[in-house]
């Protein structure tokens, strides 16, 4: 049998886009200014998303702006972010495909149900741990209100219902410093072993510029992606995707191609 060469189709089928969105599609301000981003000059800017205040809050550069709307209209995009059900609200992005929230916690269907079966899966592995996560929870409360820390502790909750469920459950823990210290955040990672018994069987660390995220094993991108792609996404499709930092990589090793902007935590990482 010869094999055919390539000939162009124009029945054009259209790939997965797995997308990161902080830092990947839009950041901040203070972010395109230490990046001097090309094309974001303040005539340029696109809004991406607003405060809890409703304010403008994250932008795309004119590229970025051009980019994402190549993606909109020649990929099915599929968010993967570390954002929460009340934090991808303040996105101001038309998405209209799976979303993969709350560092792949919760997936959301194209109509922006929640998937029962993964809530399930996740609901069954998160109660175990939420003594710990309250254990630690109620250590990083009570420190943050002391006048001399700098730390800002945010615990991201979620609701877990279907027919044999019922139940919140804390699915992470989030710091920032109040200072923006990067330093005084990688101290505080490798003290964390050592403030429950068996912290790293249970969870891992994770610190990108100003967050430190405290996360069960059980919760990762990785996972979340990894489901999609067995059960819900077309074999004969192909897949690609995009993210700045060191905890998309695993996801994006799932997919047939991948990529980082040049700048943020991977490009950091592994320019030569």
């Amino acid at each position: 049998m010869t094999t055919p060469f390539f000939k162009p189709n124009p029945n054009v089928i259209k790939p997965y886009a797995l997308m990161d969105l902080d830092d990947t599609l839009f950041q901040t301000q203070r972010k395109i200014d230490a990046w001097d981003l090309p094309t974001a000059e303040t005539e340029n800017l696109v809004c991406a998303t607003v405060n809890k205040q409703n304010e403008p809050l994250s932008f795309m550069s004119q590229r970025q702006a051009t980019f994402f709307n190549w993606l909109l209209n020649s990929t099915e995009l599929i968010v993967v972010t570390a954002r929460d059900r009340s934090e991808i609200k303040r996105v101001k992005l038309p998405f209209d495909s799976w979303q993969v929230l709350t560092h792949g916690a919760i997936i959301l269907t194209a109509d922006g149900q929640l998937l029962s079966e993964w809530q399930q899966h996740m609901y069954s592995k998160l109660a175990p741990l939420q003594d710990k996560l309250n254990q630690l929870s109620e250590l990083f409360a009570s420190h943050s209100k002391s006048k001399q820390s700098q730390l800002v502790f945010t615990p991201h909750v979620d609701s877990f219902n279907s027919d044999s469920i019922d139940k919140e459950l804390i699915i992470y823990l989030a710091i920032k410093h109040a200072q923006k210290d990067h330093q005084a955040l990688i101290d505080l990672a490798k003290k964390l072993p050592t403030l429950i018994r068996d912290f790293e069987q249970d969870f891992y660390v994770h610190v990108n510029a100003n967050n430190l995220a405290i996360l069960p094993h059980v919760v990762h991108k990785r996972h979340a992606v990894q489901f999609l792609l067995d059960n819900h996404l077309d074999h004969q499709r192909p897949s690609f995707g995009f993210g700045d930092s060191l905890a998309d990589l695993p996801f994006l090793q799932l997919l047939d191609w991948y990529g980082m902007p040049s700048r943020g935590q991977m490009h950091e990482q592994y320019q030569s």
